[in-house]
């Protein structure tokens, strides 16, 4: 049932949950009603009809209860986001140009940040608990819950013009987690948009994934394409990928607020070194035991090594390295088609005449039409 906070005073209260919050690592807090944004909901089906959200079906089944906090969770009064800054060392737009080195999403460059953070989250809400005597529930992404337009309600950002959400001292660079709460807590002023006329995370797009500003297509999104597409990547957007082989940062480190922005002070989200500039050579070479050495506490272990050599071999056939063709063909004969096709595309692309010469004895044992189909399809 719902709490109101008397003993101790409510203010008292969230400056001990603050304070507590900041001792932890946290770099940004804020509080909004849990019936802030009303708006949600027709937002949300609205990208839905549209089919944005691609083969997430778990987006859809989860719709109702993802439109509000109250949806999911009958008791919230109120909802806590904090955030912890991720932001980088480098540029992640500098190694692009290298093309024999894959490029790795930076909040993907050490270890997963939902393990880093819900430990942080659950000693606030535990706080909170006792306390005030509340009930608590903590949401690390993990949930349906919307935690980027709560941010905003909050006071912690605003969600820019790439859907992402753009804080006035971390940028773009900011890891959110939300505590749920039947608590009433006084709620912090919610954050108004800022972008103005600024466009560049729309303009930098490689494959022009926003209809409009503040919408995207995940269908288009390479961040969506590398990381949640389970099947070959769509011909259109293999060229733009370049060498990017796990998510896409492109519009997020364009933004003028990063100029604010600070190097993450949470080591664990501080790139590993094999994670910042690491070979397509070694990668393609991986079998699932250095797969999973390599990515053991990183959330690209989640995609599985099939998707990742899928993403890896795209970066190849995109990288005028003919060293490589080796290792490309040596992936012509893996288990999984989205490895073979992948394979078959990278091939015809570093060396035409060679996969010419092999198309026919290839295709006379290829079971998969998908996959034989890539030997004769446009390139």
């Amino acid at each position: 049932m719902p709490i109101s906070i008397s003993s101790p005073a409510p203010e008292k209260l969230v400056a001990e949950l603050r304070e507590r919050a900041a001792a932890l690592g946290f770099d940004s807090f804020g509080i909004a009603p849990a019936d802030a944004r009303p708006d949600l909901p027709e937002k949300l089906n609205a990208a839905l009809a549209a089919g944005w959200h691609g083969d997430m079906d778990w987006l859809a089944e989860t719709a109702a209860r993802r439109g509000s906090p109250a949806g999911m969770w009958p008791e919230a009064r109120s909802v806590i986001v904090l955030g912890i800054n991720y932001g980088p060392e480098s540029d992640p737009l500098a190694i692009l140009g290298e093309k024999s080195l894959g490029t790795i999403s930076v909040y993907a460059r050490n270890r997963d940040y939902h393990e880093i953070i819900k430990g942080k989250l659950k000693d606030v809400a535990g706080l909170l608990a006792r306390r005030s005597g509340a009930e608590v529930k903590v949401f690390v992404d993990t949930a349906p819950l919307m935690e980027k337009p709560l941010a905003e309600a909050a006071g912690l950002g605003w969600q820019g013009k790439h859907t992402v959400l753009v804080s006035r001292e971390f940028g773009s660079w900011l890891f959110l987690g939300a505590i749920l709460t039947s608590a009433e807590l006084p709620g912090d002023k919610p954050h108004e948009e800022s972008c103005g006329s600024c466009t560049r995370c729309l303009d930098i797009c490689p494959t022009n994934a926003f209809p409009a500003p503040f919408q995207l297509d995940a269908r288009k999104c390479l961040a969506y394409l590398t990381v949640e597409h389970k099947d070959q990547i769509p011909l259109a957007f293999r060229v733009p990928m370049g060498n990017r082989i796990y998510g896409c940062d492109d519009c997020l480190a364009v933004c003028p607020w990063n100029k604010f922005a600070s190097v993450s002070r949470e080591a664990k989200l501080r790139a590993r070194a094999e994670l910042e500039r690491p070979r397509l050579a070694d990668l393609v070479q991986l079998d699932d035991a250095g797969f999973r050495t390599l990515f053991a506490g990183s959330p690209i272990k989640r995609i599985g090594l099939a998707r990742f050599l899928r993403n890896v071999l795209i970066a190849i056939g995109n990288s005028e390295d003919e060293s490589l063709i080796p290792l490309v063909e040596a992936r012509l004969d893996d288990e999984a088609p989205i490895v073979r096709g992948a394979a078959i595309w990278a091939l015809r692309r570093l060396a035409p005449e060679r996969a010419d010469d092999l198309r026919l004895a290839y295709l006379a044992r290829e079971g998969d039409s998908s996959v034989a189909a890539e030997w004769t399809g446009d390139i």
